[in-house]
């Protein structure tokens, strides 16, 4: 049995596209680094260390989208875009845990 199939993406422009796979990276490095979550420090420093790069990355897919006109962020379609990929799962590592009251 094969697993349920995703929707598809919506149609975005490869600027969008990079813009949504370049905000992603930071999310994902940011769960990484997140204090209020178990881990080590050294896979903390290792994330921030990465941080640098793929925030300069995301600027520059910002920076590309704004030279080439495209002036609105369309958030309906991109939070689709962002539900495709995991965006709820991923930038859910970004928050603080449930209060667990002890």
């Amino acid at each position: 049995m094969l697993p349920p199939e995703l929707p598809p993406l919506p149609a975005l422009t490869r600027a969008e596209a990079e813009l949504i796979d370049r905000y992603l990276d930071v999310v994902d490095l940011l769960g990484r680094i997140n204090p209020a979550l178990d881990g080590d420090t050294y896979r903390g420093l290792r994330a921030a260390q990465a941080l640098v790069g793929k925030a300069t990355a995301l600027r520059d897919a910002l920076t590309l989208m704004h030279q080439r006109g495209e002036h609105e962020l369309h958030a309906a379609t991109l939070a689709r875009a962002l539900r495709v990929l995991d965006g709820e799962r991923r930038t859910a590592r970004v928050t603080l845990p449930p209060y667990s009251g002890s």
